[in-house]
């Protein structure tokens, strides 16, 4: 398991928090383990609650994947585009 920070603004509220954390974790499931592409979307709707804005969502998708290495565009492409219904992204 990697270490690494979540980006996310401080002056959010718990519950705003709580769904962008959730995003950058079923992210990390989808180039780990798989996640299911149901669960994916629904973590991204949440998120897209909190980061309306297409530049918000760059914004934070990108400290992010500076951080991880973990793309938020590479997934979201394979989850619109894939027929399976599990998205991975890691070693196969």
């Amino acid at each position: 398991m990697q270490h690494y920070d979540y980006p996310f603004e401080a002056e959010w509220s718990k519950e705003e928090i709580i769904k962008v954390i959730a995003l950058w974790n079923a992210m990390e499931k989808a180039y780990e383990n798989g996640i299911g592409k149901e669960e994916f979307m629904r973590a991204y709707r949440e998120f897209k609650t909190v980061l309306p804005s297409v530049g918000q969502e760059k914004k934070y998708s990108k400290q992010f994947e500076k951080e991880s290495g973990y793309s938020l565009y590479r997934v979201l492409q394979e989850a619109k585009n894939s027929d399976k219904s599990k998205i991975f992204l890691g070693q196969r």
